[in-house]
């Protein structure tokens, strides 16, 4: 979908400092400005922000033709953050006229005249608007005497984020930000004139994904993150771009850096993918890697039945023999892994082990999903008609199906919420019930209990009952239409098929969100069973096709086995290795197999920290952290993310890793460096030849429920239990409650009330949560977070989407 182009009727002429301009109609007179580099000075102003009008910093002289044609000067100088270009208009800045010049030193003095001169220790210090602009359009003196204006601080707006009053200018860029662009309640201004400040909402406490941004942007200092508060001055460190490694947005993202150690992390502009904006976990959580439990040296088990630390040469040899004595080996790749190791993974499973029992999908998952990424994901990017953020952005309608972008996507959360906003999209999610990143969207919730999506895509297709509306929605849309599926889509028998066929019948644009940063490009590397690197299909034309460019005449030509049957056959006896890659035990779908089949197999971990993998394997490869390496991500859109390292670290890539370990088993990788991985990847490219179909899969009906029993819906919540948010109190103390959500008709027939607490029981263990009843949720189904402090359904249930549990009135654990 292209931007409109702007035709000539639609330009405007105004005149700036003697300079002709000519602009889109609806111009800021501070945007046009900036066209021929004229940089008005501003607070409140902000291109993503609605107009406020604020801080009144961007006064300027505007004079404007009259009915009779003649140009007459306004009586007043006039905010340029507010007023829009008009034909003819006259506009002097500070640059050429003293009335302008006047009116912002004014502007200045009046904010100088509270704001406490603090500057050497303000977190702002050194990077400040105004600082800069107190030299560059303020007064060479004050003429304030008296005592300044003071407030007790901080306040703790929440446990990550503090706020200083009296630094507070009163631009409103935070408040704006968070009713326009999060949707959350946080602060507002109170009171009026000399004692207006910030303050903090008492009837609903602040809780936000996207707190950090009110930090970034804001121009005082008033705002500052807890983690970094004090620690550092902006000109002692050390800028490398990057991408973040947490999620498959793909947000652009800056590392700053001081004497090896990692201060904080901002959100750079990318107006393709993030604008300039990131969640508050692609902010402040990378003190994983910083841990007491962090890797540095090679361990080996020894006859003790104890990982021992050992050399890397003892460790590589002690990996490539029990590799080498494996009839059969399977390889196990996590969601954290760069395009290059997952390239360098694919490649060593094919090529060294001579196997395709690959898969990066470490969760739940099926066969059905395998053939939808491979013939209709894998190869997609925004040059080759992939659905883009940018769609999203102008989309009529969009249906969500197995996904909570909130949660597991926060950037498509914040342009789905731009386009509701900004262009009245219409909203609808396949889901039990109404979350509230769906009530900020103004989204319409088609319910379905889990494993009933496909039949609700099947009634929104035929346009039957309640689900005409969409129906309707979707085909009067046509290709200005989305539907976002979500990888816990694959726990729905024909789901996949469903969104096909909807998608087809409609006209409607089909993409798939994974939730984790790694797995697009661990996709388009061919890190699944039936998928080779390029897309290729894994038979014996794809296999040829590949072997030409490898050299090689060993890349098998029949799919392998996937994550369940790999660990199946591991536990069995009849899969004797495994080389496991950032995989944690408790995301698998069937955790007590997968702990059989790791302590029977022989394994090779590769691992940044020690994990539930790393306590069972024989050999355990210390790899880089994200700071540590360069490499890139793909984003759920298919587009290149790079990053650089930004820390000089003594670890290598997994890719370095890998290359290692097939040298000491006599082969030849060739994936020694990123720049060698990015050539071979070029001359791979993507396949041209036939691509794999779908094949329909019969749906299987949910099982039956009665009184005490329910239907286990669950996802992962944005802040939750997860490894690499480790080592971050701050940002910990800002996760929502993990509660247990049920409709007043499951309530009542388990006898539970809203505020009670309830376990669910499954035949492999129990969880314990809170209980909320819910409004309009879907009757005998029982939501809890997939994973929270403590309690984690996969491997404390053994359950997932579509499961029947028990509920039962517990006790607080």
């Amino acid at each position: 979908m292209t931007a409109p182009t702007t035709s000539a009727a639609d330009l405007v002429t105004l005149t700036i400092d003697g300079v002709e301009v000519r602009v889109p109609k609806g111009t800021l007179i501070i945007r046009a400005a900036e066209q021929v580099g004229i940089q008005i000075p501003r607070f409140c102003d902000h291109p993503l922000l609605d107009p406020a009008g604020a801080c009144r910093q961007c006064l300027v002289e505007v004079a404007m033709p009259g009915r009779d044609g003649k140009i007459a000067p306004m009586p007043k100088p006039q905010a340029a953050c507010t007023m829009t270009v008009a034909p003819g208009m006259e506009v002097k800045t500070q640059q050429t006229s003293p009335v302008a010049e006047k009116a912002q030193h004014g502007v200045m003095e009046l904010l100088l005249i509270n704001h406490p001169l603090d500057c050497p220790v303000c977190d702002k210090g050194g990077e400040c608007p105004l600082q800069n602009q107190a030299m560059s359009n303020g007064r060479a003196t004050s003429r304030f005497e008296d005592v300044k204006r003071t407030y007790a601080k901080p306040v703790n707006i929440s446990s990550q984020v503090l706020l200083d009053r009296e630094r507070c200018v009163l631009c409103q860029r935070c408040t704006r930000f968070s009713e326009q662009i999060a949707g959350d309640p946080f602060i507002s201004l109170t009171e009026r004139g000399a004692v207006s400040q910030i303050g903090i909402y008492q009837e609903k406490p602040f809780q936000s994904y996207f707190s950090g941004n009110t930090v970034q942007i804001c121009p005082v200092g008033a705002l500052t993150g807890a983690a970094y508060r004090f620690r550092s001055r902006p000109f002692d460190l050390v800028s490398t771009p990057g991408t973040c490694e947490h999620c498959a947005s793909g947000c652009s993202i800056r590392t700053d850096h001081r004497r090896g150690v990692v201060l904080r992390r901002m959100a750079s502009n990318n107006p393709e993918v993030n604008e300039e904006w990131n969640c508050d976990k692609g902010r402040w959580a990378f003190q994983y890697a910083t841990q007491a439990d962090r890797l540095s040296y090679p361990l080996v088990r020894r006859e003790d039945g104890e990982l021992h630390i050992a050399t890397w040469p003892e460790a590589l040899a002690v990996a490539a023999a029990g590799l080498g004595r494996a009839l059969r080996t399977g390889v196990l790749v996590g969601g954290r892994v760069s395009t290059h190791d997952a390239y360098a993974y694919s490649k060593f499973a094919r090529t060294v082990l001579g196997t395709s029992s690959i898969d990066f999908r470490a969760r739940p998952h099926s066969v059905e999903e395998a053939e939808f990424l491979a013939a209709h994901v894998a190869l997609t990017a925004p040059d080759h008609g992939a659905v883009t953020y940018a769609d999203l952005e102008q989309a009529k309608a969009v249906v969500l199906v197995g996904l909570e972008p909130e949660e597991e996507s926060p950037i498509v959360f914040l342009r789905l919420r731009k386009a509701f906003r900004k262009n009245r999209t219409k909203v609808f999610t396949v889901a039990p019930f109404a979350s509230q990143g769906t009530t900020k969207l103004g989204g319409t919730v088609l319910q379905a209990a889990p494993g009933l999506e496909a039949e609700v895509l099947a009634a929104v297709r035929d346009g039957e009952g309640v689900f005409a509306e969409a129906g309707q929605t979707l085909r009067e849309a046509g290709a200005g239409a989305v539907i976002l599926v979500g990888e816990r889509l694959a726990a729905t028998s024909g789901g996949y098929y469903a969104a096909l066929d909807l998608a087809r019948a409609t006209g409607a644009r089909l993409a798939w969100i994974p939730r984790r940063a790694g797995e697009r490009g661990a996709l388009e590397t061919g890190c699944l069973p039936n998928l080779l690197p390029g897309g290729r299909p894994a038979d014996a034309q794809g296999a040829a096709s590949l072997a030409e460019v490898w050299e090689t005449d060993r890349v098998p030509s029949e799919p392998g086995l996937d994550t369940t049957g790999m660990l199946r056959a591991a536990a069995e006896g009849s899969l004797e290795a495994l080389v496991v890659g950032g995989v944690d035990v408790d995301d698998l779908p069937d955790p007590t197999t997968a702990r059989a089949g790791l302590e029977r197999a022989f394994v090779v971990s590769l691992e940044i920290r020690e994990s539930s993998v790393t306590r069972m394997a024989d050999v355990v490869l210390p790899v880089a952290a994200f700071a540590e390496k360069s490499g890139a991500f793909l984003d759920w859109e298919g587009r290149v993310g790079p990053f650089t390292a930004a820390l000089e670290s003594e670890l290598m890539s997994d890719y370095r890793v890998l290359d290692l370990v097939a040298g000491e088993m006599g082969a030849y990788l060739g994936t020694r460096t990123a720049a060698q991985i990015e050539r071979e990847m070029h001359r791979v490219g993507p396949w041209t030849g036939v691509r794999p179909a779908v094949n329909p899969a019969t749906p299987v009906p949910p099982a039956r429920t009665g009184a005490g029993l329910a239907v286990l819906a669950t996802w992962h919540q944005l802040l939750d239990n997860g490894s690499l948010q480790d080592g971050e109190p701050y940002l910990a103390g800002t996760a929502i409650e993990p509660v247990a959500r049920v409709s007043a008709a499951t309530a009542q027939a388990a006898s539970l009330a809203d505020g009670d607490v309830v376990t669910l029981h499954s035949d492999a263990g129990t969880v314990t949560y809170p209980v909320r009843v819910t409004e309009e949720m879907a009757d005998h189904v029982v939501w809890v977070p997939t994973s929270s402090a403590g309690q984690s359904v996969r491997s404390r249930l053994v359950a997932d989407n579509g499961d029947v549990v028990t509920l039962t009135k517990g006790v607080a654990q």
